[in-house]
């Protein structure tokens, strides 16, 4: 089969992808948001910041001309023409506010729409028939998908449309001042080899030449730090889920005292990130050696090489100062990949992180939804009102085999025990769930049943006690009295009066009570089918007795798939099926019914041997 031979999963097309330039990539993945069913707003949010852009550019065109006006007033001494340059730069600061303020609230309703249309769709792919479970079995770099999701496309959106702002803005102050830089350099005549050589624009082409050395200088010093950044956001994402896994499993670290072995390691994760930060600092300190020296000598430098002009007496004081400006605006223009260099590094080692993980998640769809014969395949039936497996093989995500092809079909009414193998049994049933999709062959359920999974340890959500029980429907339970009577029903009557209570019931109910309520959901949603994994096995006998003996009288006609190797089991079933590994094969055969009867009666005896 293909996938033994490329493990489904596997990374098989990187040197495609990377061969695909990183734009490319980056639009394929986020560029729908310009062309979705929003894309009218969408543009028109888009090109309103422009226009506005395009405003904030004519701000330091504006005061380029008014320093002009203001310096050869001062150099005249004119009270009057002093006053009307007041009035202007009130005007120009009025407009320069009104601009600004629109311009921030079009950027950030552009961001947030941008960042909300990649967190969902990013959720849809991660979110949807379990790609969230499976894909932490496959190898690549696609760890930590939440702090990807919540903190890595956040700057991903933010961040482009920072920056891509001020390329904008970049771009157009440049052709802007690279006219009055023309026109203000004038004409200067050179004597080369008794020749007289009349060049215009002089300003200019220094400009340029200044401009160019300063970022390729910059960008020489400036890779170090993008490589610091991106191991430095590995290093924070890494200690970010360290704390999230301590949250979430409290209770057991609490339980076993292992505050001090979660201190060690958390400090240990947190040296990376100090690791981190160091590297990123020398980064910096190369690259500020650098900039400071750059940003006082671009103040300086425009001024010393016209000043020879104002001293000649071609050129007067407002002229000269509008100059200077003019080659410090053309200057701060090219200087654009230096002022946001790390900023870039940063985005781009985000955008990164996304898109492995959109791509790992792309991949993950290929192999369990390609070709039918390289993963499982779950359907519902309208013809068929059982169970069938045809052909089916389970596999782990490198290929390997789990359990052998077999063929099994569950009747309607059924109550089938299914032990043995641990790794292979939970395999199963996951896949049967539609979970576990590395393998091979077809698994049909009845298109018109209702099938309940109850997993070994309930997702109980940070809800009221209401909204759990209805999980994971969106609707309440039918009313308070039925919510109530299957509290009572599995032996949770003291929470019967706390349905509208908002707690963290992970944390505060005990594994048994957890394993109860899930049986409390299955009162309320009733189903046609029922798959137990495990459900029953933290509680004590007689309770996993009682609780057992209510299903069989609330659901008398529905079918029941326990998953377990719990003892006692056997006596509320009339079908056992064994996942038996021989030789490092788990192959499945069933137990004759005369020998579940048998077997459940022991059992019987032994209990009442081990009571007594």
């Amino acid at each position: 089969m293909d996938s033994m031979t490329t493990p489904p999963g596997a990374p098989t097309n990187d040197a495609g992808r990377s061969a695909r330039s990183f734009t490319r990539r980056f639009v394929d993945f986020a560029g729908g948001y310009w062309t979705g069913e929003r894309r009218v707003t969408v543009w028109l949010l888009t090109v309103t910041l422009i226009v506005l852009t395009v405003g904030q550019v004519v701000v330091p065109v504006l005061i380029n001309i008014w320093s002009e006006q203001l310096f050869d007033a001062l150099e005249q001494r004119s009270m009057e023409r002093f006053y009307t340059m007041i009035g202007a730069v009130v005007v120009i600061i009025g407009y320069n506010i009104v601009n600004a303020m629109l311009h921030l609230l079009v950027k950030r309703r552009l961001q947030l729409g941008w960042r909300q249309w990649l967190t969902s769709k990013l959720l849809e792919d991660w979110l949807r028939r379990g790609r969230h479970h499976q894909i932490a079995f496959l190898p690549g770099d696609h760890d930590n998908p939440d702090g990807r999701i919540a903190e890595d496309v956040r700057i991903t959106a933010e961040m482009a449309i920072d920056l891509g702002h001020s390329l904008t803005y970049c771009a157009m102050l440049l052709i802007s001042f690279t006219n009055i830089l023309w026109m203000l350099s004038g004409r200067i005549s050179v004597t080369l080899l008794d020749t007289e050589l009349t060049i215009p624009g002089h300003l200019l082409f220094i400009a340029l030449l200044y401009a160019a050395m300063g970022t390729t200088i910059a960008l020489l010093v400036g890779q170090p730090l993008v490589r610091a950044v991106n191991q430095r956001q590995h290093f924070e994402a890494d200690f970010r889920f360290g704390l999230a896994r301590v949250r979430e499993n409290g209770q057991a670290i609490a339980l076993l005292h292992g505050e001090t072995a979660e201190r060690k390691s958390l400090t240990g994760l947190f040296a990376e990130v100090a690791a981190g930060w160091h590297g990123q600092t020398r980064a910096l300190g190369n690259m500020m050696l650098f900039s400071a020296t750059y940003s006082v000598l671009s103040a300086a430098f425009p001024i010393l090489v016209a000043a020879p002009r104002y001293i000649a007496g071609t050129i007067s004081l407002g002229v000269l100062m509008q100059t200077s400006q003019a080659f410090q605006q053309t200057v701060g223009a090219l200087s654009w990949p230096i002022d946001n260099l790390a900023r870039a590094a940063e985005w781009r080692a985000s955008v990164e992180r996304v898109l492995n993980l959109h791509e790992a998640l792309e991949r993950l769809d290929r192999d369990v939804c390609g070709v039918a014969e390289n993963h499982i395949t779950v359907d519902r039936s309208e013809e068929h009102h059982n169970l069938i497996c045809d052909g089916v093989s389970i596999h782990d995500p490198n290929g390997k085999p789990l359990v052998h092809r077999f063929d099994l079909e569950i009747h309607q009414g059924d109550r089938v025990l299914i032990v043995g193998d641990a790794a292979a049994t939970v395999r199963l049933f996951r896949a049967v769930a539609g979970a576990w999709p590395w393998g091979s062959g077809h698994i049909m359920l009845p298109s018109h049943t209702r099938v309940f999974f109850i997993p070994e340890r309930p997702y109980l959500p940070h809800e009221t006690l209401r909204a759990v029980l209805a999980y994971p429907g969106t609707a309440n339970p039918a009313d308070d009295d039925v919510a109530r009577e299957a509290l009572r029903d599995v032996g949770l009557p003291h929470l019967a009066d706390q349905l509208d209570r908002m707690e963290e019931w992970d944390e505060s109910l005990s594994v048994p009570e957890r394993q109860r309520l899930s049986f409390a959901r299955l009162l309320i949603r009733r189903p046609d089918w029922i798959f137990l994994e495990d459900a029953t096995d933290s509680l004590d006998i007689d309770s996993e007795e009682e609780l057992l003996a209510m299903l069989s009288r609330k659901f008398p006609h529905a079918t029941v798939l326990t998953i377990s190797n719990h003892g006692g089991l056997a006596a509320h079933h009339t079908r056992k099926l064994i996942l038996e590994r021989k030789n490092g094969a788990v192959t499945l055969r069933e137990m004759h019914q005369d020998a579940v009867i048998n077997d459940s009666d022991t059992t019987r005896r032994g209990r009442r041997v081990g009571r007594g």
